[in-house]
Order: structure tokens, then C-alpha cells, then sequence
């Protein structure tokens, strides 16, 4: 007997529609499985024999194989047990209907029959939405994942009994849809803008690069607050649309991160480790996954004690940060994983962190400095928008009762801000001022010639590159529109040249 079912595996964020071929036939009790398997879909024979034989099914004593259409494309993950399953059972005529042309089966099986979870179910079902499948059988946690899409039927199922009982008509299963308050956002922030004492400076900055999605670098002693305020940069960013939920949840999906299989409503906050490896970092590993850059993906990825990473971990930073994508190039594929990130960083102006600092003298040789920060290169100092130099707290500043702007103040006129931009670029791909396109810079950034007079002065004196310009023009854009200004003005275009100074104190 002979059977075709559907299946999906994924390349990157996309899936791929895999045909499950079952042929039953004479002969030794064999168990093939061909079409370009991994280890663990060779493995799901031992899964399926058992699985099969413990939901009270007879498994067929015939020689099987299992074909996986198309055979030149690599197929990875335990996703195909189900689809197996159903199409022996298909093939051995326990399952009565035969037209599942429209349908595509998900799901790893244990022993006992049972359907567990699996990871980039989202992405799949997206994916198969655009090639008129209308109909998905998917392991029961995973219902909340995807129960926002409302063009596909989703059913949900505990065990392989339950599947063969809903496939052949003896039981009704509802397809599930999410209720629509289930992926509101709800506010889970137990940090806040108020916490941070003085630092109006630091919090300024990060105010404005929050509104533009600007990439920033906090350079301070230690204590003085830079990774505090950083973390709590995320509570005063605005909520993710429907869109970029999508985006954010098909990336954690695949990575096995989902852990409430819920949309996810908040902006990522990502703050890896000083050893982390460039692919941890970037992506990829024998089967791609994405890295640090894409699961920061519309949000903010955050290195604390920047020179302590490697510099070739650094240094391929700087194409995501440019191109806002990754691109993992292997044998047989070439895969891309979004990576639009907002790149915060902090670090000490020294080794021992004292250097210009006015409470402490700093220990460290001019060589020992000049080591240290040498290990941040100018073509990624060169990308980030915002420089930050910040002091010690007085103590004054630490017993002031007065508190200042609280994040969700700040977060209104953050969303103020954005409206503005979005009305802006309407007609454009762009949702930010700092994804303005080098040759659009004059379109939406129009100086007067005062402003031009101040820039050019800024431009000879500091010794900037084009890419650092454009770069000043558009936190000058951003700071205008927090202002709620129609046109850059001298004020504005004097704060956002402050904010690149530091690179002749430093590195000059």
C-alpha cells in the first residue's frame, strides 16, 4: 500500500513543504528512511515502532519505506516522527481517508503515543500559509504559539490516538484561535527610569537614542551607573506592533526559546557574555540557528565591558550593524536571519576604570590605556551614534528625594517621537531616523545655513568621516523630533556634534 502526506522542514525562518512518501510492501520486515535524513529522523523509527504499538495499533510486519520529497534538500528535526506515524498508518488502511493534500502533520512522538512540543512551529505554519495549505495538526503546547493566525485551520493534539480518532471522523476537534486580549502587551517591568539618581546627561542620551533607534556607547568609572540605566532602556521603548511580534517570536521560536509559546509583546533585551564565540554572537553552528544579533532582533543587544570581548567577536558586528541582517553562508544553503538591533554598549576608560576620574587616580601606563581602548577599532566606533561620557554620582545626587521622569513618562514622549517618524517615511520602508539611507539625509534632514556653518566648523575641528556626518544629522532629525520641531535647529545640531566628541579625547 502507498501514502502521501505532508510535512515541513525549515531553512532559516523558511519552511519548506516535505512530501512523506509510505510504501508497504513484501518482503523482510525493513524500516527505511530515505530522502536526505538527519540523525534524529533516522532516529524516529525506534519513536514511531513503539508509538504506534503503545496507542493500540498493530505495526505492520512488512518491509516500509519512508521516502522525504524533495531527496536533494537536507531534512533536520524530530518534527516528522507524526507525519511518519500517520503515514504508515495510512498506508496500513487504519486511517480510512486518503485526501490530505491540504493538510501537513507536526509533532514528535514519545513512546507512549504521546505528541510533545517542538521548536519553530510559527515560522513553519507561516510559512506553509503562502503555499495554500489550510489545515495543520500540531502538537497540543503548541497552540498558543500560532492561535493568532486565523486563515489556517490549527489542531491542536495531545496524542497519536487522538490524531487517528479526529482523522477518521470519530471525534470533532475545534480548530484553535487565540482570544484577542491574549497578545496584548502587558507592562512586566520591574525596573525603572526613576531608580537612576542624577546621571540627567546619561538619561537624555539614551531617552534620544531610544526615540531614533540610535546605537550608543557609554564610557564611565565603575559604580556609575552605566549598566543600571542601560537595562532599563527597554521600559522606555514602545511597544512592538503586530508585525514585529511576529518577527520576534519566529526568531526565539526556532531557537528553542520560546518557553511561554505565547506571542512574545515585549522588545528583546540581549546581554551576552564577554566569552562569547563570533558564532554565538552572529549565528550559524552545523545547523544555522540565530545568534545574539537576531534574537535582539527590534530590540536592544547589550555588551557590558565592551573591550573585554574578543576583537574578531567585535569586529563582525559591524555588517549587522550596517546591513541590519546576517547572512550564514554553508555547503548547500545560504541562509539570512533579520538583525535589527538598537547596540548598546558600556565600558571603563581604562583598565583599572579610574582614568579621568575625580574621586580616584588611575593606575594604569599611557601603553596600558592605549592597549585597552585600542581594542575598539574606528570602523565601530564609526557606527555607533552616540557617545557617552559619564561621572561618578555625588552624593547629594544619591539622597535627593525629588525623583525625576519616570520610564513611562518618558516612554509617551518616546511614542510621540515615533508617530512623527512614521508619518515621515510613510511612503518608505523606514520606521526610524537612523535607517535613513545616506542619499535620502538631505531630503529629511534639511540644515539651515547657520546649522550648515556649526557643522562645518564641527566637521574641521573633530576631523569626522561621511559616515560619522550623516550620522550627526540624524540624531540631530531625532532630537528636533522629540521637540516636536518641523525644522533642525542650531540647538539641535550643537547637542548631537556633543555627542561625538569623545573620539578625540580617547582614540585621538
Amino acid at each position: 500500500m502507498y501514502s502521501k502526506i505532508n510535512t515541513c522542514t525549515l531553512q532559516g525562518l523558511n519552511g519548506h513543504i516535505i512530501e512523506v512518501e509510505t510504501d508497504l510492501a513484501r518482503g523482510m520486515p525493513v524500516f527505511n528512511i530515505v530522502g536526505l535524513p538527519d540523525a534524529s529522523i533516522k532516529e524516529s523509527k525506534e519513536r514511531v515502532r513503539a508509538a504506534i504499538k503503545n496507542s493500540g495499533y498493530e505495526f505492520p510486519l512488512n518491509r516500509i519505506t519512508i521516502n522525504l520529497v524533495p531527496a536533494n534538500l537536507k531534512k533536520e528535526g524530530s518534527q516528522l516522527d507524526l507525519s511518519i506515524a500517520i503515514g504508515i498508518l495510512l498506508s496500513n488502511g487504519i486511517i480510512k481517508s486518503n485526501d490530505f493534500s491540504d493538510t501537513i502533520f507536526l509533532g514528535e512522538l514519545s513512546l507512549d503515543g504521546k505528541i510533545n512540543e517542538i521548536d519553530g512551529v510559527l515560522p513553519m505554519i507561516i510559512s506553509m500559509r503562502e503555499l495554500n495549505i489550510k489545515r495543520c495538526i500540531i502538537p497540543y503546547n503548541n497552540k498558543n504559539e500560532c492561535g493568532f493566525i486565523n486563515d489556517l485551520e490549527i489542531i491542536p493534539i495531545h496524542n497519536l490516538k487522538e490524531a487517528v480518532e479526529f482523522l477518521n471522523e470519530e471525534i470533532e476537534i475545534e480548530p484553535f484561535i487565540e482570544k484577542p486580549d491574549a497578545c496584548k502587551s502587558i507592562d512586566m517591568y520591574d525596573l525603572d527610569f526613576s531608580d537612576i539618581k542624577g546621571q540627567e546627561g546619561l538619561k537624555r542620551a539614551l531617552e534620544i537614542a531610544a526615540a531614533g533607534s540610535h546605537n550608543m556607547l557609554i564610557i564611565g568609572p565603575p559604580g556609575s551607573g552605566k549598566t543600571m540605566a542601560a537595562k532599563r532602556l527597554p521600559t522606555i521603548l514602545p511597544e512592538l506592533s503586530f508585525e514585529e511580534s511576529i518577527e520576534v517570536t519566529k526568531i526565539y521560536s526556532i531557537s528553542g526559546l520560546l518557553s511561554s509559546h505565547r506571542l512574545i509583546t515585549q522588545r528583546p533585551f540581549r546581554s551576552p557574555h564577554h566569552t562569547c564565540s563570533s558564532i554565538a554572537l552572529i549565528g550559524g553552528g552545523r545547523i544555522p540557528k540565530p545568534g545574539e544579533v537576531s534574537l535582539a532582533h527590534q530590540g536592544v543587544l547589550f555588551l557590558d565591558e565592551l573591550p573585554e570581548f574578543s576583537k574578531n567577536v567585535l569586529e563582525v558586528l559591524r555588517q549587522p550593524m550596517e546591513d541590519e541582517l546576517v547572512n550564514i553562508a554553508r555547503v548547500n544553503a545560504s541562509l539570512s536571519f533579520p538583525a535589527k538591533f538598537m547596540f548598546v554598549a558600556s565600558m571603563n576608560p581604562c583598565p583599572c576604570g579610574y582614568y579621568g576620574d575625580p574621586l580616584h587616580e588611575c593606575t594604569c601606563s599611557q601603553r596600558d590605556i592605549d592597549r585597552y581602548l585600542g581594542k575598539i577599532s574606528f570602523p565601530l566606533l564609526d557606527r555607533i551614534d552616540i557617545h557617552m561620557e559619564v561621572q561618578p554620582v555625588k552624593y547629594n545626587e544619591l539622597k535627593e528625594d525629588s525623583k525625576s521622569d519616570s520610564s513611562d513618562i518618558i516612554r509617551k514622549r518616546i511614542n510621540i517621537s515615533k508617530q512623527i517618524q512614521l508619518d515621515r517615511f510613510k511612503n518608505n520602508k523606514i520606521y526610524s531616523n537612523s535607517q535613513i539611507e545616506n542619499r535620502d539625509v538631505e531630503k529629511y534632514c534639511l540644515l539651515k545655513k547657520s546649522s550648515e556653518q556649526i557643522m562645518k566648523m564641527a566637521f574641521e575641528k573633530y576631523k569626522f568621516s561621511a559616515r560619522t556626518y550623516n550620522k550627526i544629522i540624524k540624531v540631530a532629525r531625532t532630537i528636533a523630533d522629540l521637540d516636536q520641531e518641523n525644522n533642525i535647529e542650531d540647538n539641535h545640531i550643537l547637542e548631537a556634534i556633543s555627542y561625538r566628541t569623545l573620539n578625540n579625547k580617547y582614540w585621538g
